[in-house]
C-alpha cells in the first residue's frame, strides 16, 4: 500500500497559482511517521482526470485528490470519479444537510431558502459517487468525499489541509510510525557520481532495508560558503538498526576513493540575504 496525491487544476499547470499541497502532504505524513510515494498533476480535462482516477482506483493505494469538486463548469472531479468507478452521482443526504447549514449560516435571516436558484445549484457540491462517504470540512462545512481509499477535497489549502490531517488521524492512525525510518548524510567534494555508484550498489547489497541516495549540486551559493562549491549530498536511509553501520561503511568508502567529506553540522550556512562569491 502506497500513499499518493493527485493535484487537479489548470491554474497549477499554467502557473497562475503555485501548488502548496505537495509540500504540505509530505509534512503531514512525516509528522505521523509516514511518507509520500507518488504525486501527479492533472489539468481540468475530464478524459484525463477520469483515466488517472481509473488507474489509481485499480490500486490499493491511499490517494488524496485536491481540486475540482465545486459546482462551476470547470469543476469535473466529482463527475470523473463517478465515471472512473462506473457509478452515478447522487445527492448524499449528509452532504445536503451540511450544505444547507452553510447556506443558513451565511443568510441574513439565518434560513436556507431553497427556492433561490443559486442555493439549489449549490447542492450539486453534495453530489458524490454512489457509495461515497462524507469528508468533513471544518472551514465552511461544504464537504468533500471519500471512496475506495481515495479522499477528495477542495483545492483551497485552508480547507484541504485540515481535511488531509483528519483523514490521516481518523482512517489511518494504525499506520502512524509503523515503519521505522531514519537517514544520515554528508557532503562529498571531488568525486563524480559515476565514481561513487559501485560503492552505493555494494552498500545496498550488503544492507538490505537501506537505500543509498545521491543528490548532486553544481553549487548553491545562497546556502553558504561550503554549498557554493560543486558537491554531492550523499547518504543512506531506511531501517534505523542498519543505517548507522551502513553510513560508516559509506564514509569509509568515500574516504578510500579520495573524496573530501563535510558533515552537514560542519557546513557553513550564511545569514539570510548574504550571498558569497562561488569558488
Amino acid at each position: 500500500m502506497a500513499v499518493g496525491i493527485i493535484i487537479i487544476g489548470d491554474e497549477i499547470l499554467s502557473g497562475r497559482r503555485q501548488d502548496k499541497h505537495l509540500p504540505k502532504i509530505i509534512e503531514l505524513l512525516a509528522e505521523r511517521g509516514m511518507q509520500l510515494d507518488w504525486a501527479e498533476y492533472v489539468g481540468d480535462d475530464p478524459a484525463r482526470i477520469t483515466a488517472t482516477l481509473r488507474r489509481s482506483f485499480a490500486s490499493d493505494d491511499i490517494v488524496f485528490v485536491t481540486g475540482g469538486i465545486g459546482a462551476t463548469p470547470d469543476d469535473h472531479t466529482r463527475q470523473c470519479a463517478a465515471a472512473a468507478l462506473g457509478v452515478p452521482l447522487v445527492l448524499t443526504p449528509e452532504a445536503e444537510a451540511l450544505i444547507m447549514e452553510r447556506i443558513a449560516d451565511t443568510s441574513p435571516d439565518g434560513r436556507a431558502d431553497m427556492s433561490q436558484p443559486d442555493n439549489r445549484h449549490r447542492l450539486k457540491m453534495g453530489e458524490f459517487p454512489v457509495g461515497a462517504r462524507v469528508l468533513p470540512n471544518p472551514y465552511n462545512k461544504i464537504p468533500g468525499f471519500s471512496v475506495a481509499q481515495h479522499h477528495f477535497m477542495p483545492g483551497f489549502p485552508v480547507m484541504a489541509w485540515p481535511m488531509m490531517a483528519w483523514v490521516l488521524d481518523t482512517d489511518y492512525a494504525a499506520l502512524h510510525h509503523l515503519t521505522k525510518h531514519t537517514e544520515r548524510s554528508m557532503l562529498v567534494f571531488g568525486l563524480a557520481e559515476s565514481t561513487l555508484t559501485p560503492l552505493m550498489e555494494a552498500i545496498e547489497a550488503e544492507y538490505h532495508g537501506v537505500k543509498v541516495f545521491s543528490l548532486p549540486s553544481v553549487g548553491d551559493p545562497q546556502r553558504g560558503e561550503i554549498y557554493a562549491r560543486r558537491h554531492i549530498d550523499l547518504g543512506v536511509k531506511g531501517d534505523p538498526s542498519l543505517v548507522g553501520a551502513a553510513f560508516e561503511r559509506l564514509i569509509a568508502g568515500v574516504d578510500a576513493l579520495g573524496g573530501e567529506i563535510v558533515h552537514p553540522a560542519e557546513a557553513i550556512v550564511l545569514p539570510e540575504g548574504t550571498v558569497p562569491s562561488a569558488k
